[in-house]
């Protein structure tokens, strides 16, 4: 009879430690999916839709990043290169429209809308001036390979 007490004391000790020590585990935090950038534009939406080659940076006002990338994609403008800063509070629409979460995100679209490059957060003006240039001639730049996409910490819309 004791044996059996003994025994149903340990047990209830060891459901008492596991109890708590399940209770101590603290969850998994949920899985982020990230901020993505668009895949596809519709030319209309942004400026010269007859160019050859569009660079749209997502922006707002408040993010110096921001700024920064339209200043870097505004270097790009010529005949064949559109570029336009889509800034949010300028056209909330847009942001909307391409489900823009986070500034600064940057595109490098052809005539058609398809992103062949994007980044979201800021990138060296040499490697977005490299993408644009990779974009139009594959294989000009020394890295190659078009239709990638890069992340790095951008500021929530």
């Amino acid at each position: 009879m004791e044996r059996l007490a003994l025994a149903l004391a340990l047990v209830a000790v060891a459901v008492v430690v596991a109890l708590v020590l399940r209770r101590r585990q603290v969850p998994a935090a949920p899985t982020q999916a990230g901020f993505a950038a668009p895949e596809q534009l519709d030319r209309r939406d942004f400026a010269r839709p007859d160019a050859p080659w569009l660079v749209a940076v997502f922006s707002s006002a408040t993010c110096h990043t921001c700024a920064d990338m339209v200043r870097k994609a505004a270097v790009l403008e010529s005949r064949e290169v559109a570029t336009d800063d889509v800034e949010v509070t300028a056209r909330p629409d847009a942001h909307r429209r391409y489900g823009i979460e986070a500034v600064p995100i940057t595109v490098i679209a052809d005539a058609d809308g398809v992103v062949h490059r994007s980044y979201v957060g800021p990138v060296s003006a040499t490697d977005l001036w490299a993408a644009v240039a990779e974009a139009r001639e594959p294989g000009s730049t020394p890295t190659g390979g078009s239709c990638q996409r890069e992340e790095a910490g951008p500021d929530p819309a």
